[in-house]
């Protein structure tokens, strides 16, 4: 990196994501920098997207609890899990994930059923990206260099989740799911809605 560059726009970017856990609808994304700003205005737009009170689990980031907060007000249900990780992988393989020895559950705010604060079911949706995404892959080679083509492929990646892929434990799209459509999209459809 330069001195000159924009540090908003070169170096690590940030893909916060959020999911419903009962339709696997992903109503709001972000790619950015992992900071308090841009935690809030994620948080701020998946706010706006919600019609109901709800509970929401996030890991450990500290920018979190006060994004939180400035987006919903009192009107969430709140917690935080933080995993806790053994400090040498055993696994075999150079690159098998640590094992999780703890976990620790916390409400932050409002009322949430501490059983149900979790972050496997986005786990599972960060797996989805970088398996679905050749510059989410890990070790690789085809990464973005420029951030609006990083944007614009986790744009088309949401937008064919949501509304083309169908999901084998929903047996239809996640919009659909969530009453946000009422039929599956083809590609053509896809491709036509997103250039717009």
């Amino acid at each position: 990196m330069n001195p000159e560059d924009d540090r908003s726009r070169v170096g690590d970017q940030w893909t916060f994501v959020a999911i419903d856990a009962d339709t696997k609808l992903v109503p709001a994304y972000r790619v950015g920098k992992r900071t308090w700003t841009d935690a809030t205005i994620f948080m701020k737009d998946l706010s706006a997207r919600m019609a109901n009170r709800v509970q929401l689990s996030t890991d450990g980031l500290a920018s979190y609890a006060d994004a939180v907060e400035r987006a919903f007000g009192a009107d969430v249900d709140y917690g935080q899990e933080v995993k806790f990780y053994e400090a040498e992988p055993i696994s075999p393989g150079r690159y098998s994930p640590p094992r999780v020895v703890d976990i620790d559950r916390t409400a932050i705010a409002g009322n949430p059923d501490v059983s149900h604060i979790s972050t496997s079911i986005i786990e599972r949706q960060n797996l989805t990206m970088r398996m679905s995404m050749r510059r989410f892959t890990r070790l690789t080679n085809g990464f973005s260099k420029k951030v609006e083509n990083m944007k614009a492929a986790v744009s088309l990646h949401f937008a064919h989740y949501n509304f083309v892929r169908t999901h084998k434990t929903l047996r239809m799209t996640p919009a659909m799911a969530a009453g946000v459509e009422k039929r599956l999209w083809n590609l053509r459809e896809l491709v036509q809605q997103t250039t717009k």
